[in-house]
């Protein structure tokens, strides 16, 4: 069965149809890129110009990596310079202290050998009064020397008292009034050269001191008695 007479001529009218939109969509581009490079834009201008953006940011990240990384090792070092300083602060004055406590070491044995005001016998070499945790307690300690007498040890008891005011009135209050209930009224001493004593006080309530008393009695023979008097006052010697 032969085809239609009219078919050839459709076909080429088909192919010329195609043709024809094809010029045309590429007229069209021709058009638009001819406008843009009118404009100073063209494909290569715009993807040079993107990838020197892309480069920009890629060096500029590279930056940023870089000086977080510089931000860190400064810490880092100021962090072990801190901790250094510390170490030398703290050895420093573990050392400065260490300096003190051999001064006050060698002025206390001078004072046993040679004391300054040429003195010999029993003497209070020092008194100190610190508070305890309680607020009427407190913590006496107390250091007996011998000057310049060593020949022979010294025996005997201390006597103390504390005076004050109780609500307004004076009063004199003895070491056995101002003990905890567990605690040993008597107060002995024997040595040679010297000897430190720890006590603790309950003051009584409403009672406000003003002066300790310190009596070291001597037993032994040819060995006189002393007796002192010191204002009261919390961390005072």
């Amino acid at each position: 069965m032969k085809s239609p007479s009219h078919m050839p001529g459709m076909g080429r009218n088909w192919v010329q149809t195609a043709t024809l939109a094809v010029a045309l969509v590429f007229g069209a581009y021709l058009i638009f890129e001819f406008g843009r490079i009118q404009a100073n834009y063209n494909i290569v201008d715009a993807s040079s110009a993107r990838q020197e953006l892309v480069n920009e940011i890629k060096g500029l990240e590279d930056q940023i990596v870089a000086l977080k990384q510089e931000i860190a090792l400064l810490e880092t070092h100021r962090d072990i310079d801190n901790e250094a300083y510390q170490v030398v602060e703290t050895n420093l004055g573990d050392l400065q202290r260490k300096i003190q406590e051999q001064r006050e070491a060698i002025a206390f044995y001078r004072g046993i050998v040679s004391p300054a005001d040429g003195g010999r016998g029993l003497r209070v070499q020092d008194l100190k009064l610190t508070k305890g945790k309680d607020e009427r307690q407190y913590h006496v300690r107390l250091v007996l020397v011998q000057v310049m007498q060593h020949d022979r040890s010294v025996k005997g008891e201390v006597d103390f008292s504390i005076d004050g005011a109780q609500d307004g009135v004076d009063i004199t209050y003895a070491l056995e009034q101002l003990l905890p209930a567990d605690a040993d009224g008597n107060w002995p001493f024997s040595f040679r050269y010297f000897q430190d004593f720890d006590r603790e006080l309950v003051l009584p309530a409403g009672f406000t001191p003003e002066r300790v008393n310190i009596e070291v009695i001597s037993r032994t023979k040819s060995i006189a008695s002393v007796k002192q008097s010191f204002r009261w006052g919390t961390g005072q010697s």
